[in-house]
């Protein structure tokens, strides 16, 4: 759905003002949209799961774990799939969020997945610059991310980087220079960016962030050694249609269900192409091990 029939549909959740800014900037920080109450919900579960995960030995479909993690320092990396794992964070993904998205794919939202990612100040907790689309290309680029801040998120937690305007500009090679992913950006591609325009989306408990699948982002590492959590979900218009059976391991058992409208009887195509996926039947699983390059990268198919 192009954005000005978007546009004609009245918001359910955003202003138009914050419409018309995502769609202008690629982004958008909105504060304490999340009411406490279902915030100590999703803590409390998600609690749950870092004490479970403390005795994960090794990063598998539940958890991915950084180098070191143990008992006693846990340094869980994220919760994969956690709207299929609680049904509370399916709930939250169908909820308020849900109607977030449809006011900016419109009023025909599809689910793609869900991740919760953590930082843990062990000086590798960065995520390098990248876009999201070349992970999981559709039809179109109508593709977000909307991430809920699960606590106070300032500049020392390594909140989300954008650079504004940056879906308006080129898809990036998130290949490396031996045809292998990577997940990211490479430094001579970091070089061309205009840095200047990133901007650092920080916020109380509750805040949301949006980004564009187009949209450059990343985040600065943490200096805070608690397991600043980050929920993630992201949602598609139901007319954009992936490119390839092969996707991110993130993908839930409820990718492509219709939690906003309908799903349409036509696909929308945008003649922009993107280029195909890597395949992710091998260890091809975590963008932290892609961008670190902590195993072996599939290579580019063709």
């Amino acid at each position: 759905m192009l954005t000005e029939t978007i546009l004609t549909h009245p918001p359910r959740i955003l202003s138009e003002e914050q419409r018309s800014f995502y769609f202008a900037k690629g982004y958008l920080l909105v504060e304490k949209l999340i009411d406490d109450d279902l915030l100590d919900r999703l803590r409390a579960v998600t609690t749950e799961f870092v004490d479970r995960g403390r005795l994960a030995t090794t990063t598998d479909k539940a958890f991915d774990i950084a180098p070191g993690h143990g008992p006693k320092h846990p340094r869980l990396r994220r919760l994969n799939t956690p709207d299929q794992q609680h049904p509370i964070y399916w709930e939250f993904a169908t909820g308020v969020i849900a109607d977030v998205a449809a006011d900016l794919v419109g009023p025909n939202v599809a689910f793609h997945h869900s991740k919760l990612n953590f930082k843990w100040n062990d000086g590798a907790d960065g995520v390098g610059w990248h876009q999201d689309i070349p992970f999981y290309p559709h039809s179109n680029y109508s593709p977000l991310t909307i991430g809920t801040y699960l606590t106070d998120t300032d500049m020392a937690h390594g909140p989300v980087a954008v650079i504004a305007e940056s879906h308006e500009g080129p898809l990036y090679d998130h290949y490396d220079r031996e045809g292998s992913w990577a997940g990211c950006l490479s430094e001579v591609d970091v070089g061309g960016l205009k840095l200047s325009k990133a901007e650092k989306l920080t916020g109380p408990a509750g805040s949301i962030t949006v980004h564009n699948c187009r949209t450059i982002h990343g985040s600065p590492p943490s200096e805070v050694d608690k397991g600043r959590p980050l929920l993630l979900n992201a949602y598609t218009s139901a007319d954009a249609v992936a490119y390839s059976e092969l996707d991110p391991p993130a993908r839930s058992t409820h990718g492509g269900a219709i939690v906003r409208g309908t799903r349409p009887a036509q696909a929308h195509v945008d003649p922009r192409p993107c280029a195909m996926p890597p395949d992710w039947s091998g260890e091809n699983t975590s963008i932290y091990a892609n961008q670190s390059g902590e195993h072996k990268r599939a290579r580019r198919d063709g």
